[in-house]
Formats: structure tokens, C-alpha cells, sequence
């Protein structure tokens, strides 16, 4: 399959449908079609080929939209850049990826210059906005100036982007993920969450990051795609209540603050019927404080990652009153057409409800690492994904994720996992946020540490935490030291704790890899 064909297909069956909404700009499926076509002449007219890679480095707007489909139309492939990297980081992944061309928006305009000066071999840049002084002209102007391109018909295995993966654990690697790739995820999507083109998605994931699932998704039923650049909780309320949005894909810690915001049970989001979450488990806690600010919505989780996206599916049924909380803990079963399996050290299958290891494999897994065949075939072994998260599976088929390995603590003999002791931690009435991390400990070798954020106002000591922890799971478990933050904790841009950052500072000249 071709991505490209969810774009053709929205233009024949919905083409004066309403197809992106950025402000005051609105745009029917047609005029975005054209719009593609034309950009991706442009394009070509600069000298890009298929095959070539197009990198793309901006806040989520419709005309990043318009790039994404424009650069696969003209038979490349795209680049996302992570919008919180530093220049060195931005150097080093344009100059892995080979992109020869950059569109970029104009927060990034002085990044830009400082890119054109540090590379060795500097991209063709061009501007998605009119203002800014980019070196290669603008999107705007390459659209007028061009007659529309024929579609360059790339699909299948071909390569249809580079992911650079966040780099919490070491340096980023361009995950490879072809058109099946993203046309299997997107597929399985709108049978998992049941679309149609009645859908209007909020970009509320950073479209660099595949967390913002609705790119191919919601194109693919010809729904209506809702663009703002910078986004924060009142801001999110907002637009569902001016736009009529009926579904937002979050992570949980934006989900907690809407929960939380002074407005949240006075906006009208009456229109909002999906609010779905995944790049981090949703701690207890923060679903507990959602389902009460938000009782008529449904709410769904993805696990997955760059590497295998949207792998598994938990439902709205299973977060509904009365159902089955076990079930809500954990990430859901196997997504349409997709496998998964709990392993051992030895490779082999473990029973029901035995941890181990987590693996994959289906039509969304990536082809490989961009110029790493040997971590490729570290992690790609007979057909199946190594995900290095840990967990089990119940008699159902629903997967656990007890911790990555990385995060699994070894106090003393005993395994403890720290996304169970967080999900304790997190139900303190005076906790706003929090991560649970191993430290060093003389006698153990390694302790439970509690880093929490209270809420506004709140007060919270060790032995306060020490008796409510000790109430819902064993002794061992429990955190043996507590540290109180006043900032927020550090995340990624899928929204995960950096809990390497968090490490580093305890870890620093010992033995244990952060």
C-alpha cells in the first residue's frame, strides 16, 4: 500500500469536506490535494528525487501537513526533527539521515542559520511560513509557482520516513519505517477506535512524533484535521469546545492537567467522544482525577513504540464504570493482524502471567535502524521485535507492562518494578507527579526512590508516604527515600519521564548503566 492513497481516496469521496482547520484558515480536501500536488512540483523543481530524504523541523500546523504528504508525493521520504533538540543533536541526525532539503516554521529560523553554518554539506531550507528569511524561497511560493506533480508512486516496502527515536537511553537512531509500515498502523487504528469521517482530530502529539496518530489515520476516513502550534491545557479545552473536536490522542500527563484545569467541568466538550493516551502508562492516580472531570467521554490506550507502533489496543469498555480494573492496567491485547508474545531468557514462550520480556511482530514493524544493521539485528530476531519492556500476559491475551528492563530495580534480591510502586505513589492526595528510581544503597545495592512533585499547597513526608505505600503493596516494594521536587519532572516529547536524567546525578562513576 502507499500512504498516498488515503490522501487520493479523502479527495474523491469528501473533496468540498472540510479536510484541516489552522485558525482562521480552513481547507477542503480538494484545495489540500491541489496544494500537495503543487508543493510537490515544487520540490522536484529543487532537485529532489524519489527516494531522497526530506527533512521537516516545525510545530504541528497545516502546512507541516501539507509537507508530509507533499514529500511522499514526490517520492521521498521524510524526517521529522524532534522540536526540543539542541543544535548538536539537530546536526548529527540531518547529517545521519543524508536530508538535502529542511522545511522548517518560524520559531526555527535562527536554529536554521546556526544549522546552515555548522554543516558540512548545509540542506536546501524552506520556509512554511511567509516571514523569516529562509536561504530557498517558501512553501507558499513554491506552490504558486508550480503546476500540479504527477504522483510519484511509491508504496509497499519502500522507505516512507526516518524516526529518530527520543535517545532517553543513548544516542537517537533513525528508526526506518516504510508505507506498509504506517499504512498497517493506520488501518489497524481505525478498525481498533471505529472512525469514520465524522472524526475531527486535535493534533495534540507533536507531529514529529508518531504519538500524533492521526496524520494517516484520520486521512484516511477523510475526517478533519485541527492544527495549533503550541498547546496547553486551557488552550486544548478550548478548541474542543469552539471546533466541536471529537477526539484528542494524549499522553497522560496532558490528560492530567486537563483534568485538573480550573475550567475543565465548566467548558462545554459536550462534541469530544474519544480521549486516548499512550507514549507512558497512565498512572492510576491521573485516570482516577479524568474519569471524574470527564464522565461522558470514552477513554482508549495504545502501547507500542517508533519501532512498532500501535501495537496493542485497550478499549473503551475496559475504562467504563464497572468494568474490570485489573484489565485497565494493563496496555490491552494484540491490535488487528499484529502478534505479541512474553519471553523468557531463552527465547521461548513463558506461561500466563510469568514476566518477561515483551516482543512483536506484524506489517507495522519497522525494516531497520538507518545505517545500523548491527542494532538492527540485535533487536530484529526471527521475524520478532525486542521491545526491552518487561512484563506478562493474562489468560485473555492482555499484555502487562510491569517496566522497561532498564527500569526494573534489584534491591537486595528482590525485582521490583517501578511503574507498580508509581502507580501507588500517584493516588497520594498530595501528589502532583511523580517517578520512582533505583539508587545506589550500600546493604542493598540498590533502593526504592520516590521522586515526587506535590501539588500546590500540599505538604508530603517519608513516613506520611511510607504508611499509605505500605497499605497496598509489600514492604520491599516501598519506597526507602523520598525527594521533593518543585519543577516538574523532566519528559520526552512522547511524554515519558527521563528517568536516565533522573538517574544520572546518583549514578554518576558507578557501575550501573542509567
Amino acid at each position: 500500500m502507499r500512504l498516498t492513497q488515503s490522501l487520493c481516496r479523502a479527495i474523491q469521496v469528501r473533496p468540498e469536506g472540510l479536510a484541516t482547520i489552522d485558525g482562521e484558515r480552513r481547507r477542503s480536501w480538494r484545495e489540500v490535494g491541489d496544494r500537495v500536488a503543487r508543493l510537490a512540483a515544487g520540490l522536484q523543481a529543487l532537485g529532489v528525487a524519489p527516494g531522497d530524504r526530506v527533512a521537516v523541523l516545525a510545530h504541528n500546523c497545516d502546512r507541516f501537513f501539507e509537507a508530509y504528504f507533499a514529500i511522499l508525493w514526490a517520492g521521498a521520504a521524510i524526517v521529522p526533527l524532534n522540536t526540543r533538540l539542541g543544535g548538536r543533536e539537530l546536526v548529527e541526525q540531518i547529517t545521519d539521515s543524508g536530508a538535502g532539503t529542511l522545511f522548517f516554521g518560524r520559531e526555527f529560523s535562527a536554529t536554521v542559520a546556526d544549522l546552515q553554518r555548522d554543516l558540512a554539506s548545509p540542506p536546501r531550507c524552506i520556509g512554511l511560513d511567509d516571514d523569516g528569511a529562509p536561504a530557498n524561497g517558501t512553501l507558499e511560493a513554491l506552490i504558486a509557482a508550480h503546476e500540479p506533480a504527477i504522483e510519484v508512486a511509491r508504496g509497499g516496502d519502500e522507505l516512507a520516513g526516518i524516526f529518530y527515536t527520543s535517545g532517553t537511553s543513548g544516542q537517537a537512531k533513525g528508526v526506518m519505517l516504510s508505507h506498509d509500515n504506517l499504512a498497517a498502523m493506520a488501518v489497524n487504528l481505525v478498525m481498533c477506535i471505529q472512525l469514520d469521517e465524522g472524526c475531527i482530530n486535535l493534533h495534540c502529539a507533536p507531529m514529529f512524533h508518531l504519538g500524533d496518530i492521526g496524520t494517516f489515520m484520520v486521512t484516511m476516513v477523510a475526517g478533519t484535521h485541527v492544527f495549533v502550534r503550541q498547546l496547553d491545557a486551557a488552550k486544548i479545552l478550548g478548541l474542543v469546545a469552539s471546533e466541536r473536536i471529537t477526539h484528542v490522542f494524549t499522553v497522560p500527563a496532558m490528560i492530567d492537567r486537563l483534568a485538573k484545569h480550573p475550567s475543565a467541568r465548566s467548558t462545554d466538550i459536550s462534541s469530544l467522544r474519544v480521549l486516548g493516551y499512550g507514549g507512558a502508562p497512565m498512572p492510576m492516580g491521573t485516570y482516577e482525577a479524568a474519569r471524574a472531570a470527564f464522565p461522558g467521554v470514552d477513554f482508549i490506550q495504545g502501547f507500542g513504540m517508533t519501532e512498532m507502533p500501535s501495537h496493542t489496543f485497550l478499549g473503551p469498555r475496559h475504562h467504563r464504570v464497572g468494568a474490570d480494573m485489573e484489565k485497565m492496567k494493563s496496555a490491552g491485547q494484540a491490535s488487528y493482524g499484529f502478534e505479541i508474545m512474553v519471553i523468557g531468557p531463552d527465547g521461548r514462550e513463558l506461561p500466563r502471567r510469568e514476566v518477561g520480556e515483551i516482543v512483536g511482530r506484524g506489517d507495522n514493524v519497522m525494516s531497520g535502524y538507518w545505517n545500523r544493521p548491527g542494532e538492527t539485528a540485535s533487536v530484529l530476531r526471527d521475524g520478532w521485535l525486542h521491545t526491552g519492556d518487561v512484563g506478562f500476559m493474562d489468560e485473555e491475551g492482555f499484555v502487562y507492562i510491569t517496566d522497561r528492563k532498564k527500569d526494573m530495580i534489584i534491591t537486595g534480591a528482590e525485582n521490583v518494578y517501578s511503574l507498580e510502586v508509581e502507580n501507588v505513589v500517584s493516588r497520594h492526595p498530595s501528589v502532583d507527579e511523580c517517578a520512582v528510581i533505583g539508587v545506589p544503597d550500600e546493604y542493598w545495592g540498590e533502593r526504592v526512590h520516590a521522586i515526587v512533585v506535590p501539588k500546590a499547597g500540599a505538604r508530603l513526608d517519608f513516613s506520611e508516604l511510607d504508611a499509605f505505600c505500605r497499605r497496598e503493596i509489600a514492604a520491599y516494594k516501598c519506597p526507602k527515600s523520598l525527594e521533593l521536587r518543585s519543577e516538574r519532572l523532566p519528559r520526552s516529547a512522547a511524554g515519558k519521564v527521563l528517568k536516565r536524567e533522573l538517574r544520572t546525578r546518583y549514578w554518576q562513576g558507578r557501575e550501573r548503566a542509567v
